[in-house]
């Protein structure tokens, strides 16, 4: 795609974002879905949201191909596709707790080139485009500069409503380092944490281009490290999950991470 497309893309997805902002702020809950299982929760808003930026993106950019958190789609190789989670955080929405995203990022393969988070709590926007830096508001953002786990925070998120394989054994070390591990309910703004200022670093067991590839996009044009599984710069693994942080602690982070899995 050409840096017009690009941004041409960005500029709706933002479009996109802000609109979702006040359809989820204005919402009311008055009937609750379940999925998989009884904790996998689906609202009308989800299904409404996804439905309209299917529309749009359709009318806009019709070769593209489409994949949301709701209504499924496949990535096509060598095409461009959309990765949309409507509202990361439903368990939160469902429930009262005011800690959701929407999250919007496009790619080709597994190159990302465009991303999008809203956080409609505290209406804010964040977006990149690869190679040209990271925003909140539109104005420039940079991960803060930290060299230290001592006091801090770092978060991570559930398999579902179950803790992962070495979960325990992270904030058992993270403990032991005096810093503190919360688990707020949404991937999306986990991972995007530590570049908007929300904490050290972040951990998530598995990542999902649907929930995840906006915000480590946006946390990778901020200056973040993005790292696999296997402590490889990687915005957007093929399998595994994905560690995001402050260049300063990243290291001492995935050692961490890397001996909890293995523990």
């Amino acid at each position: 795609m050409s840096p017009d497309e690009l941004h041409d893309a960005r500029d709706l997805a933002l479009e996109l974002a802000a609109w979702a902002i006040g359809r989820t702020r204005s919402y009311r809950v008055t009937s609750v879905s379940t999925k998989a299982n009884p904790a996998d929760l689906v609202t009308e808003l989800d299904r409404s949201i996804e439905r309209h930026v299917r529309e749009q993106v359709a009318q806009w950019f019709p070769g593209h191909a489409f994949v949301g958190e709701e209504y499924g789609g496949q990535a096509v190789p060598g095409r461009p596709t959309w990765y949309l989670d409507p509202v990361d955080g439903t368990t939160n929405l469902a429930n009262g707790v005011p800690w959701t995203a929407f999250s919007l990022a496009l790619a080709v393969d597994d190159r990302p080139l465009v991303g999008v988070v809203a956080d409609p709590w505290r209406d804010l926007l964040f977006d990149a485009v690869t190679g040209e830096g990271a925003r909140r508001d539109g104005t420039p953002l940079t991960i803060p500069a930290t060299d230290s786990l001592v006091g801090g925070v770092v978060s991570s998120e559930l398999a579902g409503h179950e803790a992962w394989s070495g979960m325990g054994a992270l904030a058992q070390a993270l403990t032991e380092r005096f810093c503190t591990l919360r688990v707020m309910g949404s991937g999306t703004l986990t991972l995007l944490g530590p570049a908007a200022g929300r904490g050290a670093g972040a951990v998530i067991h598995r990542f999902s281009p649907v929930d995840h590839l906006a915000a480590c996009l946006i946390a990778a044009e901020a200056g973040a490290a993005v790292l696999g599984q296997d402590g490889r710069p990687a915005v957007f693994p093929a399998t595994g999950g994905i560690l995001v942080a402050a260049p300063g602690v990243s290291a001492e982070l995935y050692d961490l991470w890397r001996g909890a899995v293995v523990h």
